[in-house]
């Protein structure tokens, strides 16, 4: 799918005070740059950026990182953002890059409609593949946590075998999150468009000790 050019979005990159455009520099710094030790979530594909807005408005006592690998995507999420949020930074990054970013400071990543790369070919570019639980390992500070949503079974049930291949365990599966989310549930813009397109939305919560 191509992506929509946005007007002027090199000037709005380079002069939003939530992006950070080298984050390799920060690697095993990122709470000095937050000037907190509060943990960290950090969200790998957010899209443009609704979730990870809002869990940082809603979550004072936690830091949100959100990373995006396309432009014109983090550019109509900064769009979003009319106040400085403290807890929230947002970062142009390829998520094979992501040990390259962060070193055992992440205490929560969340994988949220994710592409589900259908061919077999393709598997180990799915974000629960082997090859990114293992870069997930050297991020992770302490025990591990991974929550997952998905619209494609497929890659749901890849997810789960993966996990439980690697240590993790589930503290909640759900099959139709359209029926048991909760009150003060935060979607993505994507969910929004498959519940009111009447699908499945499923999801996951696991962890693993270190």
């Amino acid at each position: 799918m191509r992506l929509r050019n946005v007007k002027g979005k090199q000037e709005i990159l380079n002069n939003h005070p939530l992006i950070i455009l080298n984050p390799e520099i920060y690697k095993g710094k990122w709470q000095e740059l937050f000037r907190n030790n509060y943990p960290i979530y950090i969200e790998i594909g957010m899209g443009k950026g609704q979730f990870i807005i809002q869990q940082a408005l809603r979550n004072k006592h936690i830091n949100y990182i959100g990373v995006e690998k396309y432009d014109s995507v983090i550019v109509r999420a900064l769009k979003k953002i009319n106040i400085y949020i403290p807890n929230l930074k947002l970062i142009r990054a390829d998520a094979f890059s992501i040990d390259q970013i962060f070193n055992k400071e992440i205490s929560l990543i969340y994988l949220n409609f994710s592409d589900p790369w259908p061919k077999k070919r393709h598997a180990n570019r799915r974000l629960t593949s082997k090859e990114f639980l293992l870069k997930y390992n050297c991020i992770f500070k302490s025990s591990y946590q991974i929550k997952l949503r998905t619209d494609n079974e497929e890659l749901f049930t890849y997810s789960l075998i993966t996990l439980t291949n690697h240590n993790y365990k589930f503290k909640e599966i759900t099959l139709d999150l359209t029926k048991n989310r909760e009150k003060d549930h935060i979607s993505t813009e994507y969910e929004d468009k498959f519940v009111e397109a009447g699908y499945k939305v499923y999801a996951l919560s696991a962890y693993r000790d270190n």
